[in-house]
This record gives structure tokens, C-alpha cells and sequence, in this order.
């Protein structure tokens, strides 16, 4: 049966019950609606809002933000409903499972067919198209955390599954696919960790049709960032926590209507909700060498107030610490989609580029150097699907993912150098995405927060 089939009448959106409940078929119907639409005809068109955006993202901006949604504060605080978690298999087997990999396959498509053909285009822009960001909401990514207790689509913690999306999107374009993750990171945040009043105030914006953009903020702009000892300062003051400092690395900041703050708390780091619009609340434009398509903005934080209900997780540090490793984790599997996607371009160039009458593969340094690649990308995979399977089981995975990030900074960037060294002139030229790609892949070693799985 063809992937993109005609949906079935019935149901939300479109869909029959059956599908409403299984996520995998949730998303391959989202995906065959997609594909029978005019959507992939108008990928890379720049509508006058992305012109907007692509002129404010070059020349800069620092504006305030503007609250484009009312969050209705509901019920009270105490404990929210937490995603169960996965179930171990009794042996050591990280291959996908079926329901996993029809997953895989349906973003794969998302991947080859809708980010990679605008990707060079939302990197001129600084920007996402609007019809990838809109194509990425209908498979679901937004609510692939959420439980299905609470209107999204999983029944079971998905670490495993978010992990192989992100590699997935990241084979199409990283830029693009931290854009588009970006929004689902806040919701699957609110699912770990969230109070009741919490997700019943934030993640209806989430599971609607009308998702709400929102950014994990925890990177800062200083020498030697550490995560657990973020410099941004948070103080109670009565029945309220004032913010100060500045955070970097946002996703697409200037639309975004929720932000997650790393902050320090009475000396313990600490998560809080901070909605656009706040007093004191300021973004600025902060164009980077890579991730251009994410549109990557600072934070300006001078005196925010928000209610003391606002901070997410406990007060000791302890989801504060799993949201550093789930980020990092993220960051892995982004890191060895953009690699696999180098490896692809780079193994099909070195075999029809000819020299001396022969394909330049024939020379043992250049088959040598594919093989490596080949290689460290396949070890890098491993430490990363070992430790998301970890992390869905509700297991200590402290040391997976901590071997995992230190292999795919590394060997990433690798890959990425490489790629380019051996399209020779081809990979210093934009004719060829390998030299965006090594360009992200430069980002794996120091971004932090943004997305998580």
C-alpha cells in the first residue's frame, strides 16, 4: 500500500477514531491529507510576513514582546498527569519497533519532501516557511510528548519515538527542524513536569489546531556557559518570582507566546514559565553562523514578575537536571540525522564525480574516509538510541547521554568537515548543502535547551 493513501472521513480532523487513538495512524493520515493538498507546490514561496521577518532578522531588531494568545489560568496547583513510561523489552535490542518505524518512515518523506527543497531558502531568510512549519503541525510533532490523557497522541512516554523524529527531520534540514520541534519541547515539558493548573492552562494551546509557538530558554550568552549554573537570577518576592538576565539561543523568539526560563532559584536552578507580553520582557535578533532557519533570538529578562505557580518542576533541581540530558539527548539525534544526510550527499558525489578518468572513490583515501564516516556515524547513532530507550523507561541514562553528546560533538563535526572536504571547491559553494550542514552540525557543542525529546 502507498504511504500516501486517501484519508478516511470520520472522526477529529478528518480521522476515524481508530486513527485518533494510534498515534502512527494519526500521523500517517496527517501525512496523506499533506500530500493531497497544494502544499508541497507552495514550499520556499516567501509570503510578505516571511519578507517581514527575513529584513528584521538581517538588519536586527530588539523589540518587546507582544502576547499574541490569553492563557486562562485553571484549576490549583498540585501534581499534573505524567506520561507513562515505557515498557522494557528483557533484552538488549535498539532496533525500532514497527510502530516506531512507520513513524520514522512517514517523517523521513516529511524530510526529503518538504524541509530539504526550502531549506536553502529559510537560511537565506533567517526564517521557516510557513508552509513547512504548517505541514510539520499536521503529523502531530507539537503533541508526539503529550499523553493522550491529556489531548495528545501517545500512551506511553515517547523518548524513543521523539529521538528518531528529530533524526528523521534532521536528515532533511537541522535549521528547519529545530523550528518546527521547538513549539512540541515546551508541551512535552509541561507533560513531564507540569502541575495540573499548568497543563490545563498551556497545553490546550498545544493540542489544538491553533498551536501556540513557545522556545525552551536556556543557553546564555557567556564564556564557559554552564547549564546546571545558569547566571539569569530568580527571587521570590511575596507571591510572586522576578526574572533578570539575558538568554540565548531562543527559537523564534519574536513569535514565540510562551517561554520556559532557566533560572537560578534560592541558589538551585530551576524552571519557569514566563508568557509573551510580560513587563520588562524584551527580544532581540541574534543571527548565527548555523540554525539560521530557526531564527535564533536573545532574551532580555529586567524585572519580569510571574505568579510563584509559574515555575515548572520542583524547587531542588531535579527536572531541571533531566531537562539539560533530554535536551542534550535531542541535540544527539539532530546531530546524527544532519551527519547521516552528509554521509548520503557525500557517498553518492565521491561515486560520480570523475577524476583522471575514474570516480574519485577508486582512491583509497577518499573510500577510507567515506568508511570512517560510515563508522562514526553508526557509533554515534548507538549511544544515542541507547540512551533515549534508557530515558523512556524511566531509567538513569546520566552516562549514556553524557557519552553520547561528547561522541557527536565531536564526530559530527567530523562528518561535517569531511563532507566538505571531499566535494573539494563543491563543498565551499552553496550549489551544494554540505557546507550548510557542517554549519549546523558546529552547533550540536554549544547549544543548550531549545529543543528536548
Amino acid at each position: 500500500m502507498p504511504l500516501f493513501s486517501s484519508l478516511r472521513p470520520g472522526g477529529r480532523h478528518g480521522l476515524s477514531s481508530k486513527e485518533t487513538r494510534d498515534p502512527i495512524g494519526l500521523a500517517v493520515a496527517a501525512v496523506n491529507r499533506l500530500a493531497q493538498s497544494d502544499l508541497l507546490d507552495r514550499v520556499g514561496l516567501r509570503r510578505q510576513a516571511e519578507q517581514v521577518v527575513y529584513s528584521t532578522t538581517r538588519n536586527g531588531f530588539r523589540v518587546a514582546t507582544v502576547a499574541g494568545r490569553t492563557f486562562a489560568r485553571a484549576g490549583r496547583r498540585s501534581g499534573g498527569t505524567r506520561p507513562a513510561a515505557a515498557p522494557a523489552r528483557g533484552v538488549f535490542d535498539l532496533t525500532p519497533t514497527e510502530d516506531e518505524q512507520m513513524l520514522v518512515d512517514v517523517v523521513t518523506e516529511l524530510a526529503e519532501e518538504v524541509l530539504r527543497p526550502a531549506a536553502s531558502a529559510a537560511d537565506d531568510a533567517c526564517a521557516a516557511p510557513a508552509e513547512v512549519l504548517a505541514a510539520t503541525r499536521e503529523v502531530g510533532l507539537p503533541v508526539l510528548g503529550v499523553p493522550e490523557a491529556l489531548g495528545g497522541i501517545m500512551e506511553e512516554r515517547s523518548t524513543m519515538a521523539a529521538t528518531l523524529v528529530a533524526e528523521a527531520l534532521a536528515r532533511g534540514d537541522m535549521g528547519l527542524a529545530v523550528a518546527s520541534l521547538a513549539p512540541g519541547s515546551v508541551a512535552t515539558a509541561l507533560a513531564l513536569w507540569g502541575t495540573d493548573a499548568q497543563q490545563q492552562t498551556y497545553l490546550p494551546a498545544f493540542t489544538g489546531d491553533d498551536v501556540a509557538v513557545a522556545a525552551l530558554c536556556i543557553a546564555e550568552p557567556t564564556v564557559l556557559f554552564d547549564p546546571l549554573a545558569p547566571a539569569t537570577s530568580a527571587r521570590r518576592d511575596g507571591d510572586e518570582i522576578v526574572l533578570d538576565g539575558v538568554k540565548s539561543g531562543v527559537v523564534r523568539g519574536a513569535e514565540a507566546e510562551l517561554f520556559v526560563v532557566a533560572a537560578s532559584l534560592d541558589g538551585t536552578p530551576a524552571l519557569v514559565l514566563v508568557e509573551a507580553g510580560a513587563a520588562g520582557l524584551e527580544v532581540e535578533a541574534d543571527p548565527s553562523m548555523g540554525l539560521r532557519a530557526a531564527s535564533l533570538s536573545r532574551l532580555h529578562l529586567r524585572g519580569v514578575r510571574v505568579p510563584a505557580d509559574a515555575l515548572l518542576g520542583d524547587a531542588d533541581g531535579t527536572a531541571y537536571a533531566e531537562c539539560v540530558r533530554l535536551s542534550r539527548l535531542a541535540w544527539c539525534a539532530l546531530a546524527v540525522g544532519t551527519a547521516q544526510a552528509v554521509l548520503d550527499y557525500t557517498k553518492v558525489y565521491v561515486n560520480e564525480r570523475e577524476a583522471f578518468g575514474e570516480p574519485i572513490s577508486h582512491r583509497q583515501s577518499v573510500a577510507f574516509m567515506v568508511a570512517d564516516m560510515a563508522i562514526e556515524l553508526q557509533a554515534m547513532r548507538l549511544l544515542t538510541w541507547k540512551a533515549a530507550s534508557r530515558a523512556g523507561r524511566g531509567e538513569d541514562f546520566r552516562r549514556e547521554v553524557a557519552l553520547a553528546r561528547q561522541l557527536c560533538v565531536e564526530k559530527g563535526m567530523r562528518i561535517g568537515l569531511d563532507g566538505v572536504q571531499l566535494l573539494g571547491g563543491h563543498g565551499f559553494v552553496k550549489e551544494h548543502p554540505v557546507e550548510r550542514w557542517y554549519r549546523d552540525l558546529r552547533a550540536v557543542g554549544v547549544m543548550e535547551g531549545a529543543v528536548l525529546v
